[in-house]
């Protein structure tokens, strides 16, 4: 009997592969745009989210946390434009913060078990009508994509060159983190908090060890993310273990194998 017999395994495929072609081509301009730790203070975000929406009698956690992780986003970007402070020092402190007023205000009166999934995710939980949420987001970040990838490109490697061309930096920088904020707390929920880093960034950074130009970059990235993904869901399911960090070790040893030739070869 395969994995493909039941009816839970077939959406989680289904979701595996919508959200590992997103995360290879958001991953890509993470890692240009060295937004690791931004990507992953969203991710720490999303508890907050859900206190705040609790607060406010907010019942749709996903909604309260992609509305907290759009402010939360436009917000680090404001102050890192304006703080002399390394972006990695201002992340760090915004994304711990965050985390911790999450922490409390979710485990007052020992509540915070109801919330300890969120933690790692589980894929196989998903319904269609959250594959359909998928899949809408899939085709806006298409749509940006087509649209914003060579500006974003462009301010990545080289900001007072973008603004000679008149590319608005600001708006294109902000459009970009909201997308991954959106990105990140609709797909949480089956990710997991711990983990939904990794799994934008390590793709991406095993595909810049082997490209040779920006074409390659952004195709071996997807290639890698669904690899990781279907081959991660399969081998969770034969193994009886989670199947977030299945997929995160599968595309670790990825990155480690394209590192290790590309230092050799290249």
């Amino acid at each position: 009997m395969t994995f493909l017999n039941y009816d839970f395994m077939k959406l989680a495929l289904l979701a595996i592969l919508i959200i590992s072609p997103l995360f290879g081509m958001l991953g890509t301009m993470i890692v240009s745009k060295k937004m690791a730790f931004f990507s992953d203070a969203l991710g720490h975000s999303a508890l907050t989210g859900i206190a705040v929406g609790l607060i406010f009698g907010v019942k749709n956690t996903t909604l309260s946390m992609m509305v907290f992780a759009v402010v939360f986003a436009l917000l680090l970007n404001a102050i890192a434009r304006r703080v002399a402070a390394s972006n990695d020092t201002i992340i760090s402190v915004f994304s711990s913060t965050s985390l911790a007023i999450g922490l409390v205000i979710l485990s007052r009166g020992g509540n915070f078990s109801k919330y300890s999934a969120m933690l790692v995710g589980d894929v196989l939980s998903i319904t269609k009508t959250e594959i359909i949420y998928l899949g809408v987001m899939f085709g806006l970040t298409l749509v940006f994509w087509i649209l914003c990838s060579n500006q974003l490109q462009a301010i990545s490697l080289n900001k007072t060159l973008a603004r000679s061309k008149n590319i608005p930096i600001r708006f294109y920088e902000d459009a970009f983190a909201v997308l991954v904020a959106l990105v990140v707390m609709v797909s949480i929920k089956w990710v997991g908090i711990l983990i939904i880093n990794a799994m934008l960034i390590l793709p991406a950074a095993a595909a810049c060890n082997l490209s040779a130009n920006l074409r390659e970059y952004h195709f071996f990235a997807i290639l890698y993310a669904l690899f990781s993904g279907v081959a991660g869901l399969i081998v969770s399911y034969y193994t009886d273990v989670a199947t977030g960090p299945t997929i995160v070790i599968i595309a670790a040893a990825i990155y480690l194998g394209t590192f290790l030739y590309g230092k050799r070869y290249q």
